[in-house]
């Protein structure tokens, strides 16, 4: 049972019945896991004995099987990855053996690697209890002082720290850290499946460079990975650490009976302004969040809720205290925010009080999704798919941890996805989680890292074979002939003072600072490649609540300055995208349907925004604007069908443009349950006749130079990503489409025209010519 007076079923029932004003049920599917006994093995022969000792003192009698199997696979040298659920205790599985050669060996060095500060934190904290002589761990961060750093480099054994700082701070001054390179033993890549994307493949090299960088130091460290379940954890693994590493996937840990419900928010009632063809418009996830969080705290119970965004774990916590202050004053102090960005003392505060119990409710972005032992939990509520089947158990995986019975409730948006899932559970329990999608070979990945390792040290013929042989070689060459770098007889030598500049998450150069002009106070950064979209001259702004509008885009200088105001309408940016096929890399031959993969340049710029009045999206007036082109080599997937084709399944003419167009806005919003992504990550267009294909086309394209993987996916299990999307527009209840089908948020031509029946029949062609996978 829950710590409080209600187990799950009741406390959903409880949930439930706050929605009683709803047609129908929220509750789209109720899902029971089983509880598992959990499988014990022996402590290994050569575990030192006091690291074993002080286990043992911290309550844990003896390791689960997949503990003992991946810890002395690590002892023995071997590169491996443990990849089980949440709460299976992979943090002893490293643990044991580095912990043991650092006993064994008072020289040995540790090098742990987390994706989030949170995450390296509570590992420091684990490691510290243990009490151990001579291990002296400490992390290093951001937050770091200067002379804490020169302390733990010249003396701390057991390094915490994050791929940036490896980047940033560890490589470009390895002389400075060579003895702790000389002698490192281990490194630790904790939840390595979070490194996906533009951002794994630069993750990639980065432990490339490591590992060379410590081979010139004498030492060849073998790597343990953690990871939530993933599908292909051994490769994934070993195309993220560049050598072969072995799996240990088996969960042996017991495990509490969850109770997990998938929740639909209901369809608000017409308001009198709205236009009588207006889409139908469903209650915001935010607020339901915030109104199941309210009730399950009422209810004494101990609930997380994850939100994706920073401001809407703001929004749903101020939301969540307010109605606990009408119900009983003071309680709404029961409830906090959590994210990214608060001050580190902030961040442990908070984590000590949701411990403690002195918190009954917090709202989190995914930032307390990876690692933080928050023991206790009773329910975790998730606003929203959170893009991968890992994440969401990851995040379900935070309750219950005493092994007693949790809940966990996914509440979709607005979306397509969303909107599918919670009508397919089929799509979510029972079925293997992803396999983690990154590209090291990315030209615009490998390029930049390579002329990092030559700033480091030269490159050799023998460091290309493991930056990737003969994409490396072909790098390099093209390096030489831009003056990047020089060719000499002792290798390859980067040929300027200072060292390269690369962003690590491939957000295209530095953020935009967003500025209130009449006092020059910092209110937050936008990404450059949103920064058109959202801060161009005359767009709405919202900031922690208050809304404010942008004078001026300065892009030279990356700040866009603007005042408070509360105007009645939305912007909303409109833009004008073309794609060009460079080169078709594999193809599939459907007779009327053609199917490709291949490198595509996309031109896009914003021309103008709408303003739109508030609640009823009336459309008040459109205004250009001049902002330049942006230029994007990438890779795609696309597909093309014949006219004939068309005309046989019943779409007229006219009706093409509206009905691709549809089916490519579903296509990128299914997307992200066939490749590790989200529908922000792609992009897409749709033709009645590109030029290139001389046919109907659909193209959805990687956001990021040189690609991230995601159109190969794609195109690897197009069937699967396809049947996905047509279900989801034909399951939709909509007459003519809406955003949980086929409108899209992200869409410049402001959902027009779309053809919701069209997309159907243009699917169903492409389906039917397509060989079943």
């Amino acid at each position: 049972m829950t710590a409080t007076a209600f187990g799950p079923a009741e406390l959903l029932h409880r949930l439930r019945a706050r929605s009683s004003f709803a047609a129908q049920s929220p509750i789209t599917h109720v899902e029971q896991v089983t509880a598992r006994e959990g499988r014990v093995a022996g402590w290994p022969e050569w575990a030192a004995h006091d690291v074993r000792e002080s286990l043992v003192r911290q309550g844990i009698e003896a390791p689960w099987e997949h503990q003992a199997t991946a810890a002395t696979l690590a002892w023995e040298g071997s590169h491996v990855v443990l990849a089980t659920g949440t709460a299976s205790g992979k943090s002893m599985a490293y643990q044991l053996p580095a912990l043991t050669r650092l006993a064994d060996d008072p020289r040995a060095t540790v090098l742990y690697l987390a994706p989030t500060k949170a995450l390296a934190a509570d590992q420091l904290r684990a490691l510290t209890r243990l009490g151990l002589d001579g291990v002296r761990p400490a992390t290093l961060d951001g937050d770091t002082q200067r002379e804490e750093r020169e302390w733990i480099r010249q003396h701390s054994r057991f390094i915490l720290t994050n791929p940036d700082m490896v980047h940033h701070a560890l490589l470009p001054a390895h002389a400075r850290w060579a003895t702790f390179f000389r002698r490192l033993s281990y490194v630790v890549i904790d939840e390595c499946h979070a490194y996906r994307g533009v951002f794994g493949s630069h993750v990639a090299h980065v432990l490339r460079r490591m590992r060379r960088i410590a081979a010139r130091y004498g030492s060849s460290p073998t790597f343990v990975l953690a990871s939530a379940t993933s599908g292909d954890p051994a490769g994934s693994a070993s195309r993220l650490i560049g050598a072969p590493v072995t799996a240990v996937t088996e969960d042996a840990s017991p495990r509490g009976a969850m109770t997990f419900a998938l929740w639909e928010p209901p369809l608000l009632p017409p308001s009198e302004d709205d236009p009588e063809d207006a889409a139908p418009v469903r209650r915001s996830a935010l607020r339901e969040t915030a109104d199941l969080l309210t009730d399950a705290v009422v209810a004494g119970t101990r609930t997380l809720a994850f939100i994706r965004s920073r401001r809407g774990a703001e929004v749903v916590a101020t939301v969540a205290r307010r109605s606990l202050d009408e119900v009983v004053p003071g309680l709404g102090a029961r409830v906090a925010a959590y994210r990214g960005g608060y001050l580190r003392e902030d961040r442990r505060a908070i984590e000590r009080a949701l411990l403690s119990g002195e918190l009954l409710g917090l709202a989190s972005t995914n930032a307390l999704e990876l690692g933080v032992d928050l023991a206790g939990l009773d329910a975790v509520l998730i606003c929203g798919w959170p893009g991968t089947r890992a994440s969401l158990w990851q995040q379900a995986g935070r309750a219950g941890r005493a092994g007693g019975e949790a809940l966990a409730v996914l509440i979709a948006r607005d979306d397509p996805l969303d909107t599918y899932l919670v009508h397919h559970p089929e799509a979510l329990f029972g079925r293997p989680v992803e396999a983690t999608v990154l590209d090291p070979a990315n030209p615009y990945v490998l390029g930049p890292q390579l002329c990092c390792a030559a700033s480091e040290a030269p490159l050799t013929e023998t460091d290309l074979e493991l930056f990737g042989g003969a994409a490396a070689r072909a790098t390099v060459e093209a390096l030489v002939g831009q003056g990047a770098l020089r060719k000499r007889p002792t290798g390859w030598y980067w040929t300027e003072r200072g060292r390269p500049d690369v962003d690590l998450r491939g957000t295209g150069g530095a953020p935009v600072q967003v500025v209130e002009a009449a006092t020059g106070r910092l209110l937050g950064t936008v990404d450059q490649g949103s920064s058109h979209v959202m801060l161009h001259e005359g767009a709405v702004y919202l900031h922690q609540g208050v809304t404010y509008l942008v004078d001026e885009l300065d892009l030279e200088d990356a700040i866009a300055l603007v005042h408070q105001e509360e105007p009645d309408w939305t912007t909303h940016a409109r833009d004008v995208t073309d794609v060009a096929v460079v080169q078709v890399r594999s193809y599939v031959d459907a007779g009327p349907v053609g199917l490709f993969l291949g490198d595509v340049d996309v031109t896009s710029q914003v021309v103008s925004y709408q303003r739109r009045r508030l609640g009823s999206g009336e459309v008040i007036d459109t205004r250009p604007l001049d902002l330049p082109v942006r230029e994007l080599r990438t890779v795609a997937v696309w597909f093309t069908v014949s006219p004939q084709a068309l005309a046989a399944a019943g779409v007229e003419w006219a009706d093409v443009p509206g009905a691709l167009h549809a089916a490519e806005h579903a296509g990128i919003g299914l997307l992200p349950l066939i490749a590790t992504c989200d529908r922000w990550d792609i992009g897409g267009l749709s033709t009645a006749n590109h030029p290139d294909t001389e046919a109907p086309t659909v193209f959805v394209y990687d956001g990021h130079s040189g690609g991230a993987g995601f159109a190969e996916r794609a195109h690897a299990t197009a069937a699967a990503w396809l049947r996905a999307t047509r279900e989801a527009i034909v399951s939709c209840g909509c007459e003519s489409g809406c955003p949980s089908c086929v409108q899209s948020p992200k869409c410049g031509n402001g959902n027009n025209p779309l053809d919701k029946a069209g997309a159907v029949r243009v699917l169903t062609t492409v389906l039917g010519a397509l060989p079943p996978e």
